[in-house]
């Protein structure tokens, strides 16, 4: 084997590796998979490949999350202007801002990755009135639109929005589910028009859907077996460094 293969062969497993992480930390607490993957792809590639390796591995994990099927379609009417605002504001953001690239990126997802493990670390849990829902759920749609289309990851702040319905713990899960769903298709589609999704980061994207699988299989084998409060404070005090790191790399060049 060449040196050049055998390079190739370390970048690839290497890629396997993070959606393997990637897809065991979904497992265990339902979310994670795009959030850590984009952050530790976009250590040694530029935003919108890491952005665009994610999309199979994301949707397909996130239909999978969307079930059980019953009540799916009542959540998604009582979601549904989140869901039109996520859509409008990943295009307009891509529009505006192009696809994810660059150290502008980076810093942007560095700090959006601080942010979210700030929040859910340190914040107190919200209550949300539901007669504000009607044009809070747009609004905040669009700004997790538009914070997708910069930095490829988009939680914020749609999870924290979210939380905030009170809903039960399986309808919130399938909500994350049925959100990130959302998110997935817009920024593929924000891509593609932007020629930052080519047939071969398709089909690169396809191939990383059986590590992402085999790792959150584990995942929800370890779910019952681990305490998750410990699981979850670590993984996202880990996103809160690799965040700073991206930061701080970035301006100190």
């Amino acid at each position: 084997m060449s040196a050049l293969s055998q390079e190739s062969t370390a970048i690839w497993a290497a890629i396997a590796a993070v959606f393997i992480l990637a897809g065991m930390v979904k497992g265990v607490i339902g979310l994670g998979l795009p959030t850590l993957s984009m952050a530790l792809l976009a250590v040694w590639m530029s935003p919108a490949a890491a952005a665009a390796l994610l999309i199979v591995p994301t949707l397909v994990t996130n239909v999978w999350q969307l079930q059980p099927w019953r009540g799916l379609g009542r959540l998604a009417r009582r979601l549904g202007g989140m869901q039109l605002g996520i859509v409008a504001g990943t295009l307009v953001g891509a529009w505006l801002f192009g696809a994810p690239d660059g150290a502008g990126a980076r810093v942007a997802l560095g700090i959006a990755l601080v942010a979210y493990a700030a929040w859910l670390l340190l914040a107190p849990p919200l209550a949300l009135d539901a007669r504000h829902e009607p044009w809070l759920g747009p609004l905040v749609g669009a700004v997790t639109g538009g914070i997708t289309a910069m930095t490829g990851v988009f939680v914020i702040p749609a999870v924290v929005y979210l939380q905030a319905l009170s809903l039960p713990r399986d309808a919130l899960i399938q909500a994350m589910g049925l959100s990130f769903t959302t998110s997935t298709l817009a920024l593929a589609l924000a891509l593609a028009g932007r020629d930052s999704y080519s047939t071969p980061l398709l089909g690169a994207s396809l191939a990383m859907l059986l590590p992402a699988l085999a790792g959150m299989a584990f995942g929800q084998w370890m779910r019952v077996r681990m305490p998750l409060p410990v699981f979850r404070r670590c993984f996202l005090a880990g996103l809160a460094l690799l965040g700073v790191y991206m930061v701080a790399r970035e301006l100190m060049r």
